[in-house]
């Protein structure tokens, strides 16, 4: 196995396509980052004030949002063998697939997990000089500790969340741009209607926050433990289905 997992690295390094999406998601970071600092004072915003630890966890739970691109890099992972066509070199290389899925669960989860603690890195130098400058103390270690180990885990979901994704559909362009509708367009619109908060909470991207205990003012969350339950399902279940299918399947 453990061959294989560093196969997935040597695959994932022979392109540049993961340097792009690692600096998209520091720049992605580093403008929530800016953008919650400059309008947190706002009357009309969503975010508590930054000098509550509510606030507090809510600024430096931003890096949550490059669970999307973390999810995309994964899939391509898995459907470029598709799309390359060496999948069939792969499977003869490796004939027990789901060990295959299954590297590449383990790999881009590691690569979620990192990807994970540098924005967590960019966020946290940028807030904290900010918070600074404005005489604001941290409210909370514990808190925001404990906000930072749920986007971490969020964003590893994610990685698992993508390669199942690429599993079950193969097409990477239909993966892709699914994934990138869904988590950045259909989903935040929908959470934003009161009348379907009772089940919109139960999506991945409300769950993500409430793993990593945000509160908004204009939207209720799960509470942290069940939304990393409901987070870890659709992970979990992404790939967990994605290893069944890969193993029934025809290669072409």
């Amino acid at each position: 196995m453990s061959r294989l997992v560093m196969a997935e690295f040597d695959k994932l390094f022979s392109t540049r396509l993961w340097l792009v999406i690692l600096v998209a998601c520091a720049g992605l970071t580093g403008l929530y980052a800016c953008l919650t600092l400059m309008f947190a004072d706002e009357p009309d915003t969503w975010t508590p004030p930054l000098s509550t630890l509510a606030g507090q966890r809510v600024l430096f739970s931003v890096a949550q949002g490059i669970g999307p691109l973390v999810a995309v890099l994964a899939a391509i992972g898995l459907t470029g063998e598709y799309r390359h066509k060496t999948v069939t070199a792969t499977f003869l290389a490796s004939p027990r697939r789901g060990r295959v899925v299954l590297a590449k669960l383990i790999a881009y989860a590691a690569v979620g997990a990192a990807y994970g603690l540098l924005c967590a890195a960019v966020n946290a130098a940028i807030a904290l000089p900010w918070l600074a400058s404005d005489g604001i103390r941290l409210a909370g270690l514990a808190g925001i500790a404990s906000t930072i180990a749920g986007v971490l885990v969020a964003i590893t979901l994610y990685g698992l969340l993508g390669v199942g994704l690429g599993a079950l559909l193969r097409d990477q362009v239909a993966t892709v741009v699914g994934l990138l509708v869904y988590l950045f367009v259909a989903e935040p619109i929908l959470t934003h209607i009161g009348a379907l908060e009772s089940w919109t909470r139960f999506l991945p991207g409300p769950a993500t926050s409430a793993l990593a205990g945000n509160a908004l003012t204009n939207q209720t969350f799960l509470p942290a433990w069940l939304g990393g339950v409901v987070l870890a399902g659709y992970g979990l279940g992404a790939a967990a289905t994605g290893i069944a299918f890969t193993v029934r399947r025809d290669v072409t």
